[in-house]
């Protein structure tokens, strides 16, 4: 009892708190606050899974008139039943919104981000924002799941039409979809598949750009081809059905192999890193899976995708899709995402950085706004990753070998966390009921969090510094910062190098405000401000010793990526991987947090699973696993000539709303229809070719 003042005074927030909380002293661990309420959010209306889509041939089918007239009519293109697979993929009318579409208009985004090239599966981003969404394709799908209640929640068939269980649950038989064609017209098949496991998840020289490894599908699991159309995974575990979630988007979107394995080092005589650099920006029509093909790259300027004239979607009258004849993205900044977005000359943005809500809420509240705003749960926060590695991943010198030590001091990390003032890191992104506290762990807008599960320090600095006392920090030299022990790292100053992504205000605004309460603390954290791929490139590789990273999906949606929530394998955590020798050193609450993962992937008993992640949810907080910082909902900005946007939309759970909308099926009444199209009545070219056909 270092500090007798209880938490509802010192926090001073407005926002109800309760009995447990008031009657509990600063420095002792409770549950956090309840975060006020917030009135402008949005509410999902929840369907069945298979009222979504499903796999069958229609009677006949339907293309934009100025296809057939202009490029199957002069034998530029075979009739569009023969573009189609045997049995497409039929999204159901009564899940759309606004029904059946009609053809035409584009949709504009803006993005701060700057691709590198069109090899997604050898670790090159497109520039985010949504491209490489609309250019991928997954062996199933889960972004339209925010709509189905929980009980219901497998994955969507999508490049895998079906799938079947051995008797004892250890073997996965996968059907692809049959006659299928990239947008070249060269058959999809389950080469294409290989392609990617063999020679790019598992191949250790290559990096898939959203970090799948062998073990992202479970710990000693294979792959194998049957025939064209069949492949067979193999499990260790038995009925490990959380693995169907890491073959959606992004971690199992195969490429074309027709147009990848030739740059291969295994089938050719180029290095890996000129394999992964095969396909500049500068390449032109690239084959895709993708309702959409890129078409037009001008650096710092736009990129402009196509619809793609052999995608394999339709709606239930036999429209093959997409809608949209054509996606832009304007290469700008993420701020000015948003405020293109609001102003209206732009139709869609994740509005994600609280600096902008005010703002935004405030054009949107007019009665000319050209956009609808609508605000989801709070699913975007923040936390502190601490490097817990301390057996040589990432090849530490003796100063960040000192600084995992002390990240694996349970008193250390418990002085950290009860160091920030999380409401006026919050308050510093924004004012008024948009952030609230989160101590860390799983996001409050999942369904799985348990509040009364969740082990809070509050803030209290006195009470930190007690604790980096009896981790044996101590200000030896009287500057204000503490010293490492005599006899490690030279007991100089305890300095951190904190890892930030440097593309973001919200990034950068909450690692100044880290820096600065740690300062109080005693400790000098000094930031590595990089550009998102950089960034990528040093946390993957281990070169840092905190991180500021925000929540993905495992800490969102829980069901999808699980397996990142511990170091259940040697690659599979942000913070705790294994050097070359394969090993994690888990700490003892680690194992215990591995084993809860373990067994939350191999039950489907839906109380099993609640109850797991409230064991997951206690320990990994009560141990502060990861450092939280605040979190806050994001919202959705649509131009308002837009239909079929599914109500209650959020901008991240299973993956970002621009896969959420199902864009495919987002269309423009004809009467709203604007000239925005850049290549009107044109289609995708050759691989290669510049411009589109």
């Amino acid at each position: 009892m270092r500090n007798l003042c209880r938490i509802g005074i010192a926090a001073g927030l407005a926002l109800s708190v309760s009995v447990v909380a008031l009657n509990a002293f600063a420095s002792e661990p409770t549950v956090p606050p309840e975060p006020a309420t917030f009135p402008a959010e949005g509410k999902i209306s929840y369907v069945p899974r298979d009222s979504i889509l499903e796999f069958k041939a229609l009677p006949q089918y339907h293309e934009p008139d100025w296809v057939t007239e202009k490029y199957v009519k002069t034998g530029k293109l075979p009739p569009v039943q023969e573009r189609l697979p045997k049995e497409p993929l039929v999204f159901k009318t009564a899940n759309m919104p606004d029904g059946i579409g009609v053809y035409g208009d584009t949709m504009r985004h803006v993005i701060g981000g700057r691709p590198e090239g069109w090899n997604y599966g050898a670790g090159q981003t497109q520039g985010w924002g949504g491209i490489d969404i609309g250019l991928s394709e997954c062996l199933t799908r889960t972004a339209p799941l925010f709509q189905v209640e929980a009980k219901d929640t497998e994955p969507l068939p999508n490049l895998a039409k079906s799938w079947d269980w051995s008797a004892d649950g250890h073997k996965l038989t996968m059907h692809l979809v049959e006659g299928a064609k990239w947008s070249d017209g060269v058959a999809f098949n389950a080469d294409d598949v290989m392609f990617y496991w063999d020679d790019e998840v598992v191949d250790p020289n290559v990096s898939p750009l959203n970090g799948a490894t062998q073990e992202t599908f479970g710990v000693g699991t294979t792959l194998k081809k049957i025939d064209d159309y069949t492949v067979e995974w193999t499990f260790k575990e038995a009925f490990p059905k959380q693995y169907l979630y890491a073959m959606a988007y992004g971690t199992f979107c195969p490429g074309p192999a027709h147009i990848l394995k030739p740059q291969h080092p295994k089938y050719s005589k180029n290095t890996y890193d000129q394999f992964k650099n095969a396909f500049p920006p500068e390449y032109m029509n690239m084959p895709v899976m993708g309702a959409w093909v890129p078409v037009e790259y001008r650096a710092d300027d736009i990129i402009v995708l196509r619809r793609n004239p052999y995608y394999w979607k339709v709606d239930e009258k036999g429209n093959q899709l997409p809608y949209l004849n054509e996606l832009q993205y304007k290469l700008s900044t993420w701020a000015d995402r948003d405020v293109q977005a609001v102003a209206g000359s732009a139709d869609f943005s994740n509005l994600e950085q609280p600096e902008n809500f005010v703002a935004s809420l405030k054009r949107a509240a007019e009665a000319n706004a050209p956009a609808r705003l609508a605000f989801g749960p709070r699913l975007i926060g923040y936390n502190l990753r601490l490097n817990f590695s301390a057996n040589g991943w990432g090849n530490p010198d003796e100063r960040s070998q000192a600084v995992r030590e002390l990240n694996r001091n349970e008193d250390f990390r418990k002085g950290v966390t009860m160091a920030l003032d999380r409401k006026a890191l919050g308050d510093s992104l924004v004012k008024g009921p948009f952030t609230a506290i989160y101590p860390g762990g799983l996001s409050s807008g999942t369904s799985f969090y348990d509040r009364k599960s969740t082990v809070y320090y509050p803030f209290d600095i006195e009470g930190a510094k007690a604790e980096l006392a009896k981790a044996g920090l101590k200000d030896t030299d009287g500057d204000g910062i503490v010293n490492f022990p005599a006899g490690t790292a030279g007991g100089k100053n305890v300095e951190i190098v904190m890892l930030v992504n440097n593309d973001y205000t919200t990034d950068k605004s909450l690692a100044e405000g880290v820096v600065a309460q740690m300062e109080k603390l005693g400790l000098r954290v000094v930031l590595n401000g990089l550009n998102g791929t950089q960034r990528d490139a040093s946390q993957y590789s281990g070169r840092f010793d905190w991180l500021i990273r925000r929540n993905d999906q495992e800490l969102t949606s829980v069901v999808q990526n699980t397996e990142q929530l511990a170091p259940v394998g040697p690659k599979t955590s942000w913070n705790h991987r294994a050097p070359e020798s394969g090993e994690v050193d888990l700490m003892p609450f680690e194992k215990d947090l591995v084993d809860i993962v373990n067994k939350f992937v191999s039950t489907q008993d839906n109380d099993q699973r609640a109850s797991l992640m409230r064991d997951f949810q206690k320990i990994s907080t009560e141990h502060v696993y990861n450092v939280g910082l605040t979190e806050y909902p994001g919202a959705l900005i649509v131009n308002k000539r837009f239909s079929n946007i599914p109500q209650g939309t959020p901008i991240f759970m299973f993956n970002w709303a621009e896969d959420s909308i199902v864009r495919e099926r987002v269309f423009v009444a004809a009467d709203k229809q604007a000239k925005y199209e850049l290549f009107p009545q044109e289609l995708p070219g050759k691989p290669g070719d510049k411009g589109p056909m």
